[in-house]
């Protein structure tokens, strides 16, 4: 079954220092499942990769590698969010617009949302979408 996967589990994997139960779930499931994402994940992940090299965390080279291994999953964009639900996720949750719009494609597709983010997982837990990594 196929899975939201958040900004947060990817730079997970990117970063030699880091390990967490949930990026590892989710890294196991997208072998053989599908990942969606919000439009905003490609410029995300790239961002927050970006920033690590700036602190450096990795290099340019890391990166390179890291982007070229991570395009072999096939991470399927949704366009097509539904402004007025992720307007009201933000709001009700106090969320950012970004965040609310990954709770809004895993409600909307009734999957589970794969994050690092505390937020978004309590926001998750309180409108009843599953959390990968949690009792699925």
């Amino acid at each position: 079954m196929a899975f939201i996967l958040d900004a947060s589990v990817v730079v997970c994997w990117a970063m030699p220092d880091e390990y967490d139960p949930v990026a590892r779930s989710a890294f196991d499931r997208i072998a053989g499942e599908d990942a969606l994402a919000p439009g905003l994940w490609w410029f995300e992940v790239r961002n927050t990769l970006l920033m690590c090299e700036r602190r450096g965390r990795i290099t340019q080279a890391d990166t390179a590698v890291f982007l070229r291994g991570l395009s072999r999953f096939g991470v399927i964009i949704d366009r097509a969010p539904e402004e007025a639900v992720v307007l009201a996720l933000a709001w009700h949750h106090r969320l950012t617009v970004y965040d609310a719009s990954y709770l809004e494609l895993a409600q909307r597709e009734g999957l589970a949302l794969a994050t690092l983010d505390r937020a978004m997982r309590r926001a998750a837990v309180a409108i009843g979408v599953p959390l990968v990594g949690m009792a699925e």
